[in-house]
């Protein structure tokens, strides 16, 4: 237990090169555009951000980690399909792709006898674009996480990006920062609960100023976060 502990806080190390930070999800777009101004205006967007990552990323996750691959493949292909059409913002779109190829890599090298370096041939093999979401619920399946483990993985690698994005724009100081990002941890019961069971036929884009300040991030002039 405490080396599989371990190894999970590893993949949780901001130091990892996979890209996770590299977009700040509108966050610059919304501070620029005036939808974030104060103290007040960074926690209504942080709680805003996670409640669309619990209605629309952590159904498919947990849809991609329960499907059995290969017996379950065209219910995997199908579940896939339904996310690429959700990612409606082209920029999220590529950072997903971009995303997932780097932890398939690191991963890959992490685990060589896990056979992890043949899920990118295999999505290939049913032309499935290979995303983040569907990536890191297989990769952590296979690795014998459980489901509870991969929807904490994931809040937090969001939640983390997020501060770290407002630290790095000087929304606030690095110990504020973290403060904050301690302070969330207590709404993760809150918002994980019934993640598990949770359907992505229903699953939904619930906050759609962001997705239009992510659509406006191209235009920032000054681009903090890019690909």
């Amino acid at each position: 237990m405490p080396t599989r502990l371990a190894r999970l806080l590893h993949l949780a190390d901001s130091a990892l090169p996979t890209g996770g930070f590299a977009y700040s999800y509108g966050l610059e777009s919304s501070r620029t555009f005036g939808l974030i101004r104060n103290a007040a205006g960074l926690r209504n967007y942080l709680y805003s951000y996670l409640q669309q990552i619990i209605s629309l990323d952590v159904p498919f996750l947990s849809a991609c980690f329960a499907a059995e691959w290969p017996t379950d493949t065209d219910a995997l292909c199908h579940i896939v399909e339904e996310y690429d059409a959700m990612l409606l913002v082209p920029t999220l779109h590529r950072a997903s792709l971009a995303q997932s190829k780097n932890w398939l890599r690191l991963l890959s090298t992490f685990y060589p006898e896990s056979g992890l370096d043949h899920l990118s041939a295999e999505f290939k093999a049913q032309d499935l674009p290979l995303h983040f979401v569907p990536v890191l619920a297989r990769c952590l399946r296979q690795l014998g996480y459980s489901c509870q483990e991969l929807h904490t993985l994931y809040l937090h690698l969001m939640l983390r990006d997020q501060i770290s994005s407002a630290i790095r724009r000087g929304c606030l100081g690095p110990m504020e920062g973290h403060r904050l990002q301690n302070d969330f941890y207590a709404l993760f019961d809150h918002l994980l609960a019934g993640a598990e069971t949770a359907d992505y036929r229903t699953a939904t884009r619930s906050a759609s100023l962001l997705d239009a300040a992510q659509i406006l991030h191209e235009q920032v002039y000054s681009r903090l976060f890019q690909n």
